[in-house]
């Protein structure tokens, strides 16, 4: 289609980067770019991009990651807990200065002719173009002012976090746990340039109070941070910092908040970025999705005849993705707010729950790419020597291994409940004495509701759950893999909460979520069955 003006709101990495691929499509179009902030002020410190995000944005503009790449770093990652160190190489995602990022992605917008206009601030009805596409972040003036039109709705998170910044550049990416007498502080801190490092630090609400920082100082200039929570963290930190300072850009306490939208198109008007959806920063997803999203309105304004289609094809396309990715951020962001519970796992064993906290790694993959840490998490897992450990296609092993747990012992792990396996013998020990089949452990059966890790009745939820005198906690749901990995992390709440044994049922399509899961301690039992919602005969053999 001919599109004669084109209007972006917001300079951030999205707006950039969709106005350079609309300006590259469409020459002789008019395309600009108002951002409210002067060129030189941003907030926050390095980003990150992704080895998935890399290969999506060469396939669109090969010379703008080239020019990325160019100024970022790669680096690769341990994790620390305690007095140990366990690092593992990765190199694939690009860590970049904020601000180079931005340098970067403006001039090769303006290479192409883009027009961005710097200190000016600009709504809806105050522009003239047949297209408005709104990347204007996380607080979108022009989302609230359609609220209605698009549907929004925010999801605040639990945990705090606030980043800050250091002076000197970490040798790789660390994540570590602190415990002080307040409680417990969590890091995530990657090097992005030769001389600057962030350095993210979250806890859960009872720390944060009881450190102090549920008084927000007052601040006299706008972009000040919170000096107080720097000097305090500095210290916690000191042995990662090397004796070495913080630094704050605006660093305050912040709870993430998620956007979701019903829609993301009003009239000419389109969402890009953080003003349509966000997902949390375990995932290093932000950026990720902002150019992503740019990428494919600029696939959908060519492919389509005219603006309200390509903008329906837009979100169709992209919808999916986004919410997956949502999906998997949200389980991220329960595994790090959970984080100083599952440190008294080994931690190779730690790093297998880290790797497929979110569904994205399977424990095959893992085993792929890293065998000596994956082997010898299985081998804490299954109380095995490494070399009793398989080396690849570990599902069924996983499953195969007995379990000792609150007095109880099984066979194994994995069940099955399919019309052709209801005689298995499903007999278990509790207390030291054989229980038969027919009068095995008593099991409270609780059914999830899909959508559960996305209301705020999850913890009340986890703890109704967990009222029980019986030995097994069995949880069904809905069929499909995002309810799946709902159970999974709710599971691990319970048993984390009760000490007793976590059964969780599911179809046999999902055995690399079930053997995951048994690996990294989240779960204790799998029971694969094709109708989980009733499965009749299993609760009245093992659960009953």
């Amino acid at each position: 289609m001919k599109l004669a003006r084109v209007a972006v709101l917001g300079g951030g990495p999205g707006g950039l980067f969709a106005a350079r691929l609309l300006k590259l499509r469409h020459p002789s179009t008019e395309v600009v770019v108002y951002e409210q902030n002067p060129p030189d002020r941003t907030f926050g410190f390095g980003v990150g991009l992704p080895a998935g995000a890399q290969r999506n944005l060469r396939a669109a503009d090969n010379p703008t990651v080239d020019a990325i790449e160019a100024a970022g770093r790669r680096h690769d990652a341990a994790m620390q807990v305690g007095p140990r160190t366990l690092r593992f190489g990765d190199f694939s995602t690009i860590a970049i200065a904020r601000t180079e990022l931005l340098r970067v992605l403006r001039e090769q917008a303006e290479e192409v002719g883009v027009d961005i206009r710097f200190g000016e601030h600009r709504s809806v009805d105050q522009l003239d173009a047949e297209l408005i596409i709104a990347a204007d972040g996380v607080n979108s003036p022009t989302r609230e002012q359609f609220a209605d039109s698009f549907g929004s709705h925010v999801f605040t998170s639990a945990g705090l976090y606030l980043w800050c910044g250091t002076e000197f550049a970490l040798d790789h990416a660390v994540f570590a746990p602190r415990r002080t007498s307040d409680g417990t502080f969590v890091t995530h801190a990657y090097p992005y340039a030769d001389h600057a490092s962030t350095f993210l630090i979250e806890t859960d609400e009872t720390t944060w109070q009881n450190a102090g920082f549920s008084v927000e100082p007052a601040y006299d200039d706008p972009g000040a941070s919170d000096e107080k929570s720097i000097a305090y963290l500095e210290s916690t930190f000191a042995e990662i910092l090397d004796g070495r300072r913080l630094v704050g850009n605006r660093t305050r306490w912040l709870r993430f908040r998620t956007v979701r939208c019903e829609r993301w198109h009003h009239g000419n008007v389109v969402l890009l970025g953080d003003a349509a959806h966000t997902a949390h920063y375990s995932i290093g997803s932000g950026t990720k999705l902002a150019m992503e999203d740019a990428i494919e309105l600029d696939r959908a304004l060519a492919d389509e005849a005219s603006i309200p289609e390509a903008l329906e094809a837009y979100e169709t396309r992209r919808r999916q993705s986004v919410t997956d990715l949502q999906a998997v951020a949200r389980r991220s962001e329960l595994w790090w707010e959970s984080f100083p519970n599952r440190t008294d796992l080994p931690l190779e064993q730690l790093m297998v729950a880290y790797m497929t906290r979110a569904g994205k790694v399977s424990i095959d993959r893992f085993l792929d790419s890293t065998p000596d840490i994956a082997r010898e998490g299985l081998a804490q897992y299954s109380g095995l020597g490494i070399e009793d450990t398989p080396s690849a296609a570990a599902n069924a092993w996983i499953g195969d291994r007995p379990l000792t747990r609150s007095d109880m012992v099984t066979p194994t792990r994995l069940y099955s409940s399919g019309p052709a396996d209801l005689g298995i013998d499903l007999s278990c020990t509790i207390d030291g004495r054989d229980i038969p089949a027919p009068d095995a452990a008593c099991a409270h059966i609780v059914d999830v509701p899909t959508g559960m890790l996305w209301t705020d009745e999850r913890r009340a939820f986890v703890e109704r759950s967990a009222e029980t005198n019986r030995t097994i906690i069995w949880l069904r749901g809905a069929a499909t893999r995002a309810d799946l990995q709902d159970r999974l992390e709710i599971g691990e709440e319970i048993r984390r909460l009760t000490g007793k044994v976590v059964a969780v049922s599911a179809t046999p399509e999902f055995r690399d979520d079930f053997a995951s899961a048994l690996a990294s301690g989240r779960v204790d039992i799998a029971i694969e069955t094709s109708d989980h919602d009733h499965a009749p005969s299993v609760a009245h053999r093992l659960l009953r």
